[in-house]
């Protein structure tokens, strides 16, 4: 066998899938689109087999780009779990053939007034017959070179799925901070995390006039909890100096600190230090601190006002989800 020609033929058969469900598109769609989107309920998502992992994921996808969604076995709704829906949802109910024990859910549903939205490919089956709205994939050639085994019919599911999901997501007009409130864990939600999220504040964000000592400023970043940094600010509260265990260290191995410690900090510390905003980027603030490999930076309001440092330990407790 040639098997990589081979695969590429499995891909083809499963592209040319895809085509099919792109042809079929069109007036049902939009009105299962617009009937998930009015639903005050969830989307109940159901099926057997490898139908139903699709619906799984499809599911899953519902919920985390902001429609309601639960996925539930065909089979264990007839033993309990139909007591789970409710009138104001919806059933999305997914099975190629139209005839699996999908149907059996048929009357209780409609005895309990839910909606049904069919997904399969017989559009003449007892599913398709008795649902609100069929969107019909049509009669698909399976991959599996005995054309049984669910390949080209299930990609064509999860994709119509997909475009389902995604189409209420870009109705309901989130933004990437919505996105991510149903991402907190992973490196996409951290990616989404803001600044103000992760900053240390309030106690944790040591903050004194520019012409204190250096013991003064070394005594107050030796407080409990300090991130080892301290902010300087002029007499409108605005930022003009950052000092550091870094800063203090240099001082200690370049001159006799102990002649030094009641002289204004404002001569060592770093005047117009780099800075971010609160609603900058965790993963940006991260950025920059591992580029200038410093450990920590301050963060300042609208007014550039200092409300906050970040330091790079905030970000592996951002990794590690403590910091939330």
């Amino acid at each position: 066998m040639d098997t990589i020609k081979n695969g590429k033929q499995i891909l083809k058969l499963e592209i040319k899938a895809l085509e099919r469900v792109l042809a079929k598109i069109g007036a049902d769609f939009g009105a299962a689109v617009d009937l998930i989107y009015n639903c005050k309920g969830r989307v109940i998502v159901t099926g057997v087999g490898k139908a139903g992992i699709i619906g799984q994921k499809i599911s899953a996808t519902l919920a985390s780009t902001a429609t309601p969604s639960y996925w539930m076995h065909a089979v264990e709704a007839r033993h309990g779990d139909l007591g789970r829906v409710l009138e104001d949802d919806v059933v999305l109910a997914i099975s190629n053939s139209g005839e699996t024990e999908v149907v059996q859910l048929i009357a209780p549903l409609k005895k309990l007034n839910t909606a049904i939205i069919a997904i399969t490919g017989r559009e003449n089956s007892t599913l398709a017959r008795y649902s609100d709205i069929v969107l019909d994939i049509g009669h698909i050639q399976e991959a599996c070179p005995l054309g049984l085994a669910p390949s080209c019919t299930t990609t064509a599911m999860l994709a119509l799925g997909d475009a389902l999901a995604l189409t209420l997501f870009a109705m309901r007009d989130m933004t990437k901070e919505n996105y991510a409130f149903f991402h907190p864990g992973g490196d996409l939600g951290r990616q989404l995390i803001k600044v103000k999220d992760a900053m240390r504040a309030g106690k944790l964000n040591p903050v004194a006039r520019e012409n204190i000592s250096i013991r003064e400023a070394v005594k107050i970043m030796s407080s409990q909890g300090s991130p080892g940094a301290i902010s300087l600010v002029n007499d409108e509260g605005e930022l003009t100096g950052f000092f550091t265990d870094g800063d203090l260290r240099r001082l200690l191995v370049s001159q006799d600190i102990a002649e030094l410690m009641d002289d204004g900090i404002g001569e060592f510390m770093t005047r117009n230090p780099l800075t971010i905003n609160t609603e900058s980027l965790a993963a940006e603030a991260y950025r920059i601190l591992r580029e200038k490999r410093i450990d920590n930076m301050p963060v300042v309001d609208s007014a550039g006002r200092p409300v906050g440092i970040m330091d790079v330990q905030d970000w592996l407790d951002v990794e590690k989800g403590e910091n939330l």
